[in-house]
């Protein structure tokens, strides 16, 4: 049960590090000019704007949702996690709904006498990726809120202490635990975007270090100065990653008994209308534009082209394979962390959150430098994208299943040992049956991350491989916007119709 786990940990390894290896040897070839530069300060700067605009904002909104108890409640923080699974692009088409030329927002201000407002720019940029991000700050820091034992608050309350008091006690010291966390993540998924600064940058002032690589490699053909790029892109990510392990310090609660009793409805009228405002807000931020891509989309449907279907056909293939690869290799990297020794545990839990340095345009421009002397890019395009897309989801997936894996091996696993379970038996008659929830949650996660991205398939594909992310946005190029929001509808529906379908397969084979 352990090798299985250690080979697919070299194989993510090799892959990473292969990729890392080809980006460096190539790199040394090139100089960075004077937009390569402008292009890491504005991927700095939007970057550190975003994530820092969506953690202020989710703050108020995850400690409203926190306190206060209403009809649709669980609905709403259930669609707060839909964004990490929505297409990017999709999400570009609904701000542009509400945002853009033609949007709401527009003909509001021209029905008012004032002039229109513009979208496209550094502004248009950190608006896309704070409206993609927010949700996930909220989902973060409103886990953070809850995870404060209700004792704490009865406490607080029985000392008589303030709002103010409360605050400094009890909520700040769980935002400094649960902050840097979260602006990390925010701040990672900003550094590696590439359809928001693609479609909503408006120019070199919004060029960012994922729009450099692409321009680099698909339009310019400079191998040098692309790999140079994707070499700084992935040492960024990585400083990231290890400056939040010394970042996030502990808050210091000690443990309550396990009862969530967060102090609601405090604060008299006042607070309340508060909590209302900002719930109110943060949901209609987040639904406006989604309801208008729903309400476009349908109208476009009747001008779908072929090439839609066509593409649509090609990322279910991709999506499923990804999720396929994404999934076995995470279960086989989990059980041997669960059940290898300490030391090789480590290793191989290091290894399956290699992918979290990179981004699917440095993994493919490392694979395109591997590929290129040898065949066509363009014949390997979905099987590249699939196994990269495999890549990126594995840290997800792998935290997904590792915490519920562990708790059956500690609630089962001497017992399966002493009956003698082992290998395949084991897996089959103990893990499998007790892990399908998990494993059909990670498979729809996996499978509906893959089917939006918009990233190495950009690199590799010619006009035979395009998936439908790739169609959505030649039709947003072409200006054929109401083919576009057709297109973008069925990327939704199929996105969350997988994840939808693996999630409730899970489900029902556990419950079964």
């Amino acid at each position: 049960m352990i090798w299985p786990g250690s080979a697919f940990a070299f194989c993510v390894a090799g892959l990473m590090l292969g990729t890392l290896a080809a980006v460096l040897a190539r790199a040394e070839t090139a100089a960075l000019g004077a937009a390569d530069w402008a292009a890491l300060r504005f991927t700095l700067l939007s970057s550190f704007l975003a994530a820092t605009t969506s953690l202020l904002m989710a703050v108020p909104m995850a400690r409203a949702l926190a306190r206060r108890d209403f009809p649709g409640r669980g609905v709403l923080v259930a669609l707060l996690g839909a964004p990490f699974l929505l297409p990017v692009v999709v999400a570009v088409m609904a701000l542009i709904a509400v945002f853009g030329r033609a949007g709401l927002v527009n003909d509001a201000l021209t029905a008012l006498g004032l002039p229109a407002l513009s979208i496209y720019g550094v502004h248009g940029v950190i608006l896309g990726l704070v409206f993609f991000n927010f949700p996930l700050a909220v989902r973060m820091l409103l886990a953070g809120w809850l995870g404060i034992p209700g004792e704490r608050f009865r406490l607080a309350e029985s000392l008589r202490l303030g709002p103010a008091e409360t605050q400094r006690h009890l909520e700040w010291p769980m935002l400094r635990e649960v902050a840097p966390g979260a602006f990390l993540a925010i701040f990672l998924v900003c550094l590696t975007s590439f359809v928001v600064p693609l479609t909503l940058g408006g120019g070199p002032r919004a060029t960012t270090l994922e729009l450099a690589i692409f321009q680099a490699l698909r339009f310019e053909f400079d191998l040098g100065r692309a790999a140079l790029l994707a070499a700084l892109q992935f040492g960024i990510c990585a400083l990231a990653v290890l400056a939040a392990a010394r970042i996030a310090r502990p808050a210091g609660f000690g443990t309550g008994l396990d009862r969530v009793v967060v102090a609601r409805g405090r604060g008299g009228p006042a607070l309340a209308v508060q909590d209302a405002v900002v719930i109110g807000a943060g949901t209609l931020f987040l639904l406006v534009p989604l309801g208008s891509i729903v309400i476009e989309g349908l109208r476009g449907l009747p001008a779908l082209p072929d090439v839609v279907w066509w593409a649509a056909l090609r990322s279910i293939l991709v999506a499923l394979v990804s999720a396929f690869l994404a999934v076995s290799a995470a279960l086989a990297l989990a059980l041997a962390i669960v059940r290898g020794p300490a030391g090789l545990a480590r290793w191989i839990e290091m290894a399956g959150m290699l992918p979290l340095a990179a981004s699917s345009l440095v993994l493919g421009t490392g694979l395109f430098l591997l590929v290129y002397p040898f065949v066509a890019p363009e014949a390997l395009a979905l099987p590249v994208t699939a196994l990269v897309n495999a890549a990126l989801a594995l840290p997800y997936v792998l935290r997904l299943i590792l915490a519920p894996l562990a708790g059956i091996e500690r609630g089962y696993g001497r017992l399966a040992s002493s009956l003698g379970l082992e290998g395949l038996t084991r897996l089959r008659w103990l893990i499998l049956p007790r892990l399908a929830p998990s494993l059909g949650f990670a498979t729809g996660v996996a499978a509906a991350l893959s089917m939006g991205d918009l990233g190495v398939i950009a690199l590799f594909a010619g006009e035979g491989q395009a998936t439908l992310p790739l169609v959505v946005q030649g039709l947003m190029g072409s200006y054929q916007m109401e083919a576009a929001a057709g297109a973008a509808l069925v990327l939704l529906a199929l996105s969350f119709g997988l994840f939808w379908l693996f999630d409730q397969g899970g489900r029902r084979a556990g419950s079964g």
